[in-house]
């Protein structure tokens, strides 16, 4: 049985590893505007996120990523899968609260324009074997190359 977090972000994690958050955007965004237009379509106005823990957390990052709906840009990958150097081994530090973590998710998504893609086909559906696969793609890429840091002058 999984767990459901809203926007308290309990800071415990479940017996099973597990846990859904309901992730509300900044309401002057675009991606709020899709999510309000998503509720009357399919009467949900939240991204879920599922966030999975192994047994070394808090020393190693949650897996986390987007079960619906379908994204287009905002660093969401294929499967789901957020590109976020914050979410990797080597940018993770167990200081972080899972709070903060959803905040700079949401801050990252909003602030790289994704959309939700309404056009999306159930080809297009997000699952855990597919997001997993592309997130170790960009770990491997950015552990090759490294990560982009925009200047603070980006915000």
């Amino acid at each position: 049985m999984n767990s459901y977090w809203n926007t308290d972000y309990a800071d415990m994690i479940p017996e099973n590893m597990e846990a859904f958050v309901e992730m509300i955007v900044d309401s002057d965004s675009l991606l709020a505007k899709d999510l309000l237009k998503y509720k009357e379509k399919k009467g949900s106005g939240f991204i879920l996120l599922n966030l999975t823990f192994k047994e070394t957390f808090p020393f190693e990052p949650p897996f986390v990523r987007v079960v619906a709906p379908v994204i287009t840009g905002g660093f969401v990958l294929q499967g789901g899968a957020i590109c976020m150097e914050l979410l990797t081994k080597d940018g993770w530090t167990s200081a972080y609260s899972m709070e903060s973590v959803i905040m700079q998710i949401q801050s990252t998504i909003v602030k790289n324009q994704a959309r939700i893609n309404f056009n999306a086909s159930s080809l297009l559906a997000y699952n855990h074997a597919s997001a997993l696969h592309s997130f170790r793609n960009l770990e491997y890429v950015h552990y090759k190359n490294g990560w982009y840091t925009p200047p603070k002058s980006d915000g």
